[in-house]
């Protein structure tokens, strides 16, 4: 490495970690959350088998899967206005970022869900406790430390997918790198930069998520 691109990396590190926590981890922060709402809900309505709404949680599900995200970036960001619905690029990010992990982990809980004892269901009952309590207090406690690993890996994944972002104008670390770049020339040493700094923060996320793990085992999961 010369001098110049050492002066060119250097320089460059402020600006990224700047984007880094001023866009990319609020974007995932909301996406994770907006999804971990929609999989919860989603589960739930599969779990309790509500007519009707089961099927929709379904074809949502299907749909999202089986389609790429950035196509449903594309679609909601620059194909809605055709129909006089118009986004910012933030909320349309988080948005779809939302929906489209949600649909990922609503199959990652249902699993989880599936997976406790049918006779803590039952159980409930025998106490006197209603099903919304009995969900609240018993099955999706346990659920959650069952899906707990798999929706660790897609906070990760998300982490990382927020680079595409940059397709529909949000100025995260991926674009900022790409708006450096321009002015620079140095594809190798920016992007690198880049990959290294996802590569530490996602190996700081994979280390909590095993600790978690280990409180999660030893504290059981039931309240």
């Amino acid at each position: 490495m010369n001098e110049r691109i050492w002066t060119i990396v250097r320089d460059a590190f402020p600006q990224l970690i700047e984007k880094f926590f001023t866009m990319t981890v609020p974007l995932t922060v909301l996406s994770f959350a907006l999804a971990l709402v929609i999989s919860v809900l989603t589960a739930v309505i599969q779990y309790a088998r509500v007519r009707g709404l089961s099927w929709l949680c379904r074809g949502y599900i299907w749909i999202i899967r089986c389609t790429p995200l950035l196509v449903q970036l594309y679609l909601v960001y620059y194909g809605l206005p055709s129909l006089g619905i118009v986004l910012d690029a933030f909320p349309t990010a988080v948005l779809v970022f939302g929906i489209n992990e949600g649909a990922y982990m609503a199959e990652t809980m249902r699993g989880a869900l599936e997976a406790v004892p049918s006779g803590q269901l039952e159980a409930g009952y025998c106490t006197g406790l209603s099903y919304p309590a009995i969900m609240r207090h018993v099955i999706l406690p346990q659920a959650f430390r069952t899906a707990f690993p798999g929706l660790s890996n897609s906070l990760i994944s998300m982490v990382k997918g927020t680079s595409l972002a940059s397709v529909i104008t949000v100025t995260e670390m991926f674009r900022q790198a790409v708006v450096i770049n321009g002015r620079v020339y140095e594809s190798l040493a920016l992007y690198t930069e880049v990959a290294l700094i996802y590569l530490l923060f996602c190996s700081l996320l994979t280390l909590l998520q095993r600790w978690g793990e280990k409180k999660l085992n030893a504290y059981g999961g039931v309240r």
